[in-house]
């Protein structure tokens, strides 16, 4: 196997990685700007002038942590029992208070915030590969990432999951810089389980590998080190391993009274919306939801990077390949407990594959040069690349995307001038109830809503529920005097008929009402 042999710098046999190629492509440590830093620069003025030329505001969740946030900052708790309210997620409301602070602006600062984190993400991803496998797979690993426009789309929504995949990624990166790093890393994994509980397990995992008795080379019982640990480390170790599940239990239990109440919330949710399938669903969807996140040649990569990568560097393959496969274990076991099945669940686990696939692209540069294996690699890696652009040009059309963008920016800001008009503000004050056709728009009313105090928001499928149950009083406070709004045109397709339970009538202009306002996505009308 010399041909395959790690050795391309002799200053690094243990590792295999050209040191001057990690000195001059990485982040060096002699304080004089790198390649590497410089790309991050560029990203993040790049990422600050589409924030400028294309707003966009956030998406459902997004919007229940400012509202959230924004009652705390008024000195009151957060209203969880609201009609679907989403879960809830500590940090985004902690976040969502800060946004608050600079009125309705911002909506647009959690925008920032989002595509902060986007770069940073980008920045994680080079890091990691770099670390773990080169200088070259960590280009291609960050170039990949910049490619994956489902999560650039989710980016400008304000998605929080943007976030959470920066704090992983990092987490890991950091890990592999220097194992058994402890606190830096724990305190990463901490703030992402403060965004999903997924990092929970990620967390658990990290204290087990930090405790895990480790022998001294040659010596048969522990080092000094290792009883130190058993002594002391471990216990604090695990104090930081388990902080963000009972910090979010605490949230919880002093929000509803119910230290499980995000568990509940969000089983009984998934399956109102039709969201959960079970065991067989969720693994019948693994497959098509990474192929439609990251794409089917690079997911065809990731399967090849991960052989290619235990077989050419098997410790330094260990830790990515941990993280991978506790994500996608913990997407199933969520699935199969009732939890919803959707595609943004399993974004971790797409981020990190992102690096298998760059070892499948780029796993070359860690054979000795002018071998003949290098010289197929890099022709193999020539064909995959050339399959991948093929695919992105035939699937993806840039029309599309600053369509969907925006749509998103004239849906919220034509609510906003709809809400914001004078005959729509006398009625609201007359009135003191506004309807909307389901839980998709309520957020969104609310924020803007934020100086009409005493205004109850309302969706029209939530009272015809309940009517139907027997318990008419929300569907008879409508009726009695209300302003009811109703998308129009393109807009009913993204805010009112959505999921399986959206019906349709709640389209229709209820009797009695006469309408005072007509735009291009909303019309208004009330009866007070």
């Amino acid at each position: 196997m010399q041909s395959a042999a790690l050795s391309r710098g002799r200053s690094a046999p243990s590792t295999g990685f050209d040191s001057n190629a990690v000195r001059r492509l990485g982040f060096s440590g002699s304080g004089r700007p790198s390649l590497a830093l410089a790309g991050v620069v560029l990203l993040a003025i790049a990422a600050a002038v589409g924030y400028f030329a294309f707003p966009t505001y956030p998406t459902y969740d997004s919007f229940y942590g400012l509202v959230w946030g924004r009652e705390l900052l008024h000195g009151h708790l957060p209203n969880l029992s609201v009609y679907r309210a989403p879960t809830e997620h500590p940090l985004l409301i902690g976040f969502g208070a800060l946004c608050a602070l600079v009125g309705q602006g911002g909506a647009r600062l959690m925008i920032a915030g989002s595509i902060a984190s986007f770069v940073a993400l980008v920045a994680g991803i080079y890091q990691l590969g770099r670390l773990s496998f080169g200088p070259v797979v960590g280009w291609i690993a960050a170039l990949l990432m910049l490619t994956r426009f489902f999560d650039e789309n989710l980016t400008v929504q304000g998605y929080l999951d943007v976030s959470y995949l920066a704090l992983i990624v990092w987490a890991a990166a950091l890990e592999v810089g220097r194992p058994r790093r402890g606190g830096p890393v724990f305190a990463l994994l901490g703030a992402a389980g403060l965004l999903r509980p997924d990092a929970w397990v990620l967390s658990g995992a990290y204290w087990l590998w930090c405790v895990w008795p480790r022998r001294a080379s040659g010596s048969a019982g522990p080092t000094e080190d290792e009883v130190v640990m058993n002594n002391t480390g471990r216990l604090r170790y695990l104090a930081l391993a388990v902080v963000a599940p009972v910090i979010w239990a605490g949230f919880d239990w002093l929000l509803t009274g119910d230290p499980l109440h995000s568990l509940h919330q969000t089983t009984e949710l998934a399956g109102e919306l039709e969201r959960a399938h079970g065991l067989s669903g969720v693994l019948g969807s693994v497959w098509g939801f990474a192929v439609r996140i990251d794409k089917l040649p690079v997911v065809v990569g990731a399967l090849a990077g991960v052989a290619l990568a235990l077989w050419l560097a098997p410790r330094r393959a260990l830790l990515p390949l941990a993280v991978l496969v506790i994500q996608l274990g913990v997407f199933v076991a969520e699935g199969a407990a009732g939890a919803s099945v959707i595609n943004r669940y399993l974004l971790g686990a797409s981020a990190v594959a992102l690096v298998f696939a760059a070892v499948a692209l780029g796993g070359w540069s860690m054979l000795r040069r002018g071998s003949h294996l290098r010289m197929a690699w890099m022709v193999a890696a020539a064909a995959l690349a050339l399959y991948g652009v093929a695919n992105v040009l035939e699937s993806f059309h840039v029309s599309e995307l600053s369509t969907t963008m925006a749509y998103h920016e004239d849906f919220h800001e034509g609510l906003a001038h709809a809400l914001g008009t004078p005959a729509v503000k006398r009625a609201l004050a007359r009135c003191g109830a506004l309807s909307l056709p389901d839980n998709k728009l309520m957020p969104d009313a609310r924020w803007i809503l934020a100086g009409a105090s005493g205004v109850e928001v309302a969706a029209r499928s939530d009272a015809g529920s309940e009517a139907a149950a027997g318990h008419s009083g929300l569907a008879q406070r409508l009726a009695r005097g209300s302003v009811a709004v109703y998308p129009l045109g393109a807009a009913v397709f993204f805010e009112a008929v959505v999921d399986p339970g959206d019906n349709p009538r709640d389209q229709d202009p209820m009797a009695g009402f006469r309408r005072i306002y007509a735009g291009q996505y909303y019309a208004a009308y009330a009866n007070c």
